[in-house]
């Protein structure tokens, strides 16, 4: 027997294509386009101040604290730097004509070394520079001004971003949702709930960076990048490439990182998800750990996954610790070359001052972007890898089909029924009737289950199977709810073939009642009538009354409108057996289905479900799948299932007859 005990999120995945990725990801982008091309729009506003701020410092440098006036006289060889003043002002005519032999007077200007400036008095030297502290104040209000439409900007690009990626969350949160409704039972079996819950919730959640950080962020770097790359190209070509030296081997290695970081992403994907799958299966079986005193063993296991996936976070963390400081080294070497270079231009007098301090701020912009891009990677990597294994879960087509084409047109209520989602039920003898034909069925491979099942269940008829465990019960009242398609062979309602029918409607003429009842943590109302709020609440009475839950719901401190636990495990287990068959009650089927609904109930409690059963089998086809022999001894027939195959048909008093395996198995409950 071949068993695939891996689950879909293990596969192994392969290259990486993230081009593939993200095209499917902008899917979802497209709606809230027009957020996007603001946001993008704010971005380039964003930059241009970005790229204002270096050059308002070069402007308040080099025209209004140290000005740029070298020596011009010909024949002398040493450089010497001067201050330079209009005379055309009266406070500076006044400061010349009281230090004559200071100022050399070019009209209409007049300028003085810079070393002889502390030779003048404070309040001269105030008149004398006073347009430069006019100068300085305004371009200190022109980049107070800018930051603040930065700021404004900048807000209303966060808030655009969040609406927008909140918008793209909830729209993929809801489809995930929808289409795990959709899939099958078989894919639930091998998918443990805990890896399921990952993927709906921390998965999707790990995409929200990605749309607020990553996509108009990159525009914004990519902008940035190129305004700075122009500017310093302008400024001084030559200290331009020094800065763009260190550029290959950043790309580089942050290709080599990158690669490294999706690796270690995907395996710590996986680590958390097997995290929730082994937590969800603590809590649901905590009973039964508790009981077989399993405790330690079931710590250690936990204790060595969540050590796994502790050296699965810091194979992460090791790679950004390295790959981190590698760019800043990068960056700070590329800032000491600028330095040298343009600190050895500006004693030549080949570059001022202030066009040397907005290089060096324009090159740690440079490098910012390449930084922010470089930490992107953390949360680029961490949404691939989420937004793999999300995609797998949607490739995932393991689903019961819907006809293609509808074997009838159904009538209006049949169309009624199609489009309710509140359980409703439709009334109509032709969907009554039951029919296996040469039924085969296998889980896996060829190891059938079911083997050549054929019999007819007809209207108002009372069938019930019995067999030993294993035989194969359970799995013929799956094939009948469409849980499962058979392998071989037809099932056919009313004379159509299920597989015709859409799966809404051939469910809304069933009613399924197992002995391991599942009951949402709701009202017991909600829980009865599944939402449906056109049932009259004479009619829930009834319902209430006919299943015995009278006296249960009399007993509760708020009726009907009593709030369950999860799983209903504030009741009994035969109360929530009651609860059920008030719930299969409710939606009035024509077929009712119970699936050993009394094999784990009290002989009180067994008795009251028996009383129920009467009443809710009446005038109804029943297919009753029994384990206590004893209670379906009045069936109008009982089939005897072994091995996958019918062995007895009858009555119980021609089964008895026969000594048969119905008889072996009657006798040997008697005895037990």
């Amino acid at each position: 027997m071949r068993v695939d005990y891996g689950y879909f999120e293990e596969d192994q995945l392969g290259k990486p294509y993230d081009v593939r990725l993200l095209r499917r990801l902008f899917t979802y982008v497209r709606p809230y386009k027009f957020l996007f091309l603001l946001s993008i729009g704010l971005v380039t506003a964003i930059t241009v101040f970005d790229l204002a701020l270096p050059y308002l410092t070069k402007i308040a440098i080099d025209r209004y604290i140290v000005q740029d006036i070298q020596n011009d006289k010909p024949g002398v060889s040493e450089q010497r730097r001067f201050y330079e003043s209009d005379l055309r002002k009266p406070r500076v005519e006044r400061v010349v004509s009281r230090y004559p032999s200071l100022f050399e007077v070019q009209q209409p200007y007049a300028r003085i070394l810079y070393e002889d400036l502390s030779k003048l008095d404070k309040a001269d030297l105030e008149d004398l520079r006073a347009g430069d502290y006019v100068g300085v104040a305004c371009i200190a209000l022109v980049f107070v001004a800018v930051v603040i439409c930065h700021f404004v900007f900048s807000f209303g690009h966060v808030i655009i971003m969040e609406y927008g990626a909140q918008s793209i969350i909830h729209d993929l949160r809801l489809k995930l949702f929808k289409h795990i409704q959709d899939l099958s039972v078989a894919f639930f079996t091998r998918n443990p709930v805990g890896r399921l819950v990952t993927r709906v919730t921390s998965d999707v959640q790990n995409l929200h960076e990605f749309f607020t950080s990553i996509i108009t962020v990159v525009f914004k770097d990519i902008f940035l990048l190129l305004g700075i790359t122009v500017v310093l190209l302008v400024m001084n070509w030559r200290l331009a490439l020094i800065c763009f030296l260190m550029l290959p081997v950043i790309f580089l290695a942050t290709a080599h990182f990158s690669r490294l970081a999706r690796d270690a992403f995907r395996e710590l994907r996986v680590k958390i998800a097997q995290i929730n799958a082994t937590l969800q299966e603590t809590i649901s079986g905590i009973r039964i750990i508790q009981l077989f005193l399993q405790e330690a063993r079931n710590y250690e296991r936990f204790r060595k996954l969540n050590h796994e996936n502790y050296l699965a976070g810091m194979r992460q963390i090791n790679i950004f610790a390295v790959f981190m400081p590698v760019i800043e080294l990068l960056g700070s070497i590329t800032t000491a070359l600028v330095i040298w270079y343009g600190g050895l231009h500006v004693l030549s007098e080949s570059l001022s001052l202030g066009g040397l301090v907005a290089f060096i701020s324009y090159m740690r912009m440079f490098f910012r972007p390449v930084r922010d891009i470089a930490e992107k990677y953390n949360i680029m990597q961490s949404a691939m890898a989420s937004s793999e294994r999300i995609f797998l879960l949607f490739d995932s087509q393991e689903r019961i089909p819907e006809p293609k084409i509808p074997s009838r047109t159904p009538d209006v209520r049949e169309q009624e029924v199609f489009r309710a989602s509140d359980g409703g039920r439709l009334r109509g003898d032709k969907w009554a009737t039951v029919c296996f034909d040469k039924v085969w069925f296998s889980y896996v491979g060829k190891e059938w289950v079911l083997k050549n099942i054929s019999f007819t269940v007809r209207q108002g008829e009372n069938v019930a199977i019995v067999g030993p465990t294993g035989a194969g019960k359970s799995s013929l009242l799956h094939l009948l709810e469409r849980f499962y398609d058979p392998t071989k062979g037809s099932i056919r309602l009313g004379g159509t073939d299920i597989r015709q029918v859409p799966k809404a409607l051939l469910r809304a003429h069933m009613a399924l009642i197992t002995q391991d009842v599942f009951l949402f943590a709701d009202t017991i109302r909600n829980n009865i009538t599944e939402g449906n709020q056109q049932i009259p609440p004479e009619r829930l009475q009834q319902i209430v009354a006919a299943c015995n839950l009278d006296r249960l719901i009399q007993g509760l401190p708020h009726g009907l409108d009593t709030v369950l636990t999860e799983g209903g495990r504030n009741l009994s287990s035969g109360e929530r057996q009651l609860v059920a068959f008030a719930r299969g009650l409710a939606r009035d089927p024509e077929i009712l289905i119970l699936d050993e609904a009394t094999s784990s109930v009290d002989t009180e409690t067994e008795r009251l479900i028996q009383e129920a059963t009467v009443r809710v089998m009446r005038n109804r086809t029943a297919i009753v799948v029994a384990h206590r022999l004893s209670t379906i001894r009045h069936a109008d027939r009982i089939i005897v299932l072994h091995r996958g195959r019918i062995r007895e048909v009858g009555s119980h008093d021609e089964l008895i007859a026969r000594h048969g395996l119905y008889y072996e198995l009657y006798q040997w409950q008697r005895v037990s």
